[in-house]
């Protein structure tokens, strides 16, 4: 590599990927099964309220305002970096090699916490079925090694393994929720969770927030985008995604509480935690049913955990394309023109993080799944809040480019309001959501990580404008360097 960064690259396959299979890369990050079942239920014995169902639907349309600035930016800007590119285009190439580190660092978060929930799943399930007890490590590496092997085929190949996941899973869902209506609770087939008055209490915070977690993953549409049919399919795919999570999410949630009836809700989930998902299906169906929901829940966390590696893996091509990262990132395969090198690097952190766990004998569920989870979901609320405040800052600075100033933005500026505000609610109850006691140093510790890598990441970005100012000069220019609002940016 040359002073300035130089070096060759490989390239992303294009045009592969059409709105289903952007949706299954989406949904199945999002894990349906593992927010109902896991995010949800939690969420009721953590908050102590019943007001779950409408938190999620509230969230929806929050991130439904910050889709409109969103895709909006998406047919102007063309990068598998997505947040990283977008936050340097609009708010400065510094800030764009801030947001990279924490991109990083929160989608590695994400997708190495999965191991843990899929690990402990995925053993409950074989010793459920009389199989035997083996430790969840194992289960974990066999998952790991299944990710890393499809995470270098053809994109197209993973997306049609993701939509046969996604597909059972969501219809699982459906078949829980229609029995759970069908046999209410005593109270009946009543709507009192869907009340907006539940978002005035004093728990509304650890309602959104938790609300929050489970739409993880529907902003990775964009991550696609060069290996997508064309950008107006991102955008059809976008918003398809989030009203398809959350509606499941909304109705699924509700259709619970209609099974325990509204007022129990919260002690039958202190009661069963995870499993009450299932308790209730149990109490309604044949076992058969029951059982393969649960086999479908370990499943739902496999499909996860492939999306996210493909996320992450993304995110390094697309940084070591422009030498911010390693050159050697953006190596792909000459045969799928997968992103090998970052494909390999996901693999590997995710392999040391199972290691370490397993040698240190750490519960994978609360410091791995939990509290990984946690950390990786704040990590996106922080790049979701800051894109927004840098769709802003592009369209003023380029102009709308014949898109409304709705769009452009109203819109976007109404969003970094609103998520400004649940991200300030997400750190004053951070420790309420890692279910810590009060005072507790992770509770500041963990959320102080992204302070560490944005800061970390801006210098570097200040150190590249100084010594490699060509490759400064590419931050955020993707795969099509040269165009004319990137000679307006400003540094």
């Amino acid at each position: 590599m040359s002073s300035n960064g130089s070096a060759e690259t490989g390239s992303l396959a294009g045009s592969r990927l059409g709105v289903p299979a952007i949706v299954f890369f989406t949904v199945a990050a999002a894990a349906p099964e593992t927010v109902v079942a896991g995010g949800a239920v939690s969420g009721f014995a953590v908050s102590g309220v019943n007001g779950i169902p409408v938190g999620y639907l509230a969230i929806a349309l929050v991130l439904g305002l910050f889709a409109i600035g969103y895709v909006t930016m998406a047919r102007q800007v063309e990068n598998a970096g997505a947040f990283y590119a977008y936050i340097a285009k609009g708010l400065g190439r510094v800030s764009g090699t801030a947001a990279g580190g924490v991109a990083l660092l929160a989608y590695n978060v994400l997708q190495v916490s999965l191991l843990g929930g899929f690990g402990v799943g995925a053993a409950d399930l074989v010793r459920g079925l009389g199989g035997g007890a083996h430790p969840w490590w194992l289960y974990a590496g066999i998952g790991l090694a299944g990710v890393a092997v499809l995470g270098v085929l053809r994109i197209d190949i993973n997306g049609r393994v993701l939509g046969v996941l996604l597909a059972a899973e969501v219809l699982v869902i459906l078949v829980y929720d229609a029995a759970f209506v069908a046999r209410p609770a005593a109270a009946g087939v009543v709507a009192d969770t869907l009340n907006p008055a539940q978002l005035l209490t004093g728990t509304a915070g650890v309602i959104l927030v938790i609300a929050f977690t489970g739409f993880i993953g529907f902003e990775n549409s964009t991550v696609l985008t060069e290996e997508a049919r064309g950008r107006r399919t991102v955008v059809i795919a976008t918003y398809s995604s989030l009203v398809l999570i959350g509606a499941l999410y909304g109705f699924s949630t509700w259709a619970m509480t209609v099974a325990t009836g509204p007022e129990r809700v919260v002690a039958r989930a202190e009661e069963h935690s995870t499993e009450l998902l299932f308790v209730l299906a149990a109490e309604r169906l044949p076992a058969a049913v029951v059982t393969i929901g649960s086999a479908l829940y370990v499943t739902s966390l496999f499909a996860a955990m492939l999306s996210f590696h493909h996320v992450c893996a993304r995110y390094f091509f697309a940084l070591g394309r422009e030498g911010v990262g390693p050159r050697w990132w953006a190596r792909t395969s000459p045969r799928t023109s997968a992103p090998t090198a970052g494909s390999a690097t996901q693999s590997a952190i995710a392999l040391l993080f199972v290691v370490v766990f397993a040698i240190g004998g750490w519960d994978p569920i609360v410091y791995l799944f939990f509290w990984g989870a946690s950390v990786g979901a704040l990590g996106v609320l922080l790049l979701v809040t800051a894109t927004s405040l840098a769709v802003v800052g592009y369209f003023l600075r380029n102009g709308p480019g014949g898109h409304s100033r709705w769009r452009t933005l109203f819109a976007p500026a109404a969003a970094v309001v609103l998520l400004g505000l649940i991200l300030v609610l997400t750190l004053s109850s951070f420790g309420t959501v890692l279910g810590v006691a009060p005072g507790d140093p992770a509770a500041w510790a963990l959320p102080l990580l992204y302070l560490v890598v944005a800061l970390g990441g801006g210098a570097w970005g200040i150190w590249l404008r100084r010594s490699r100012p060509r490759t400064y000069a590419r931050i955020g220019m993707g795969a099509h360097p040269g165009s004319v609002d990137d000679r307006k940016q400003r540094v």
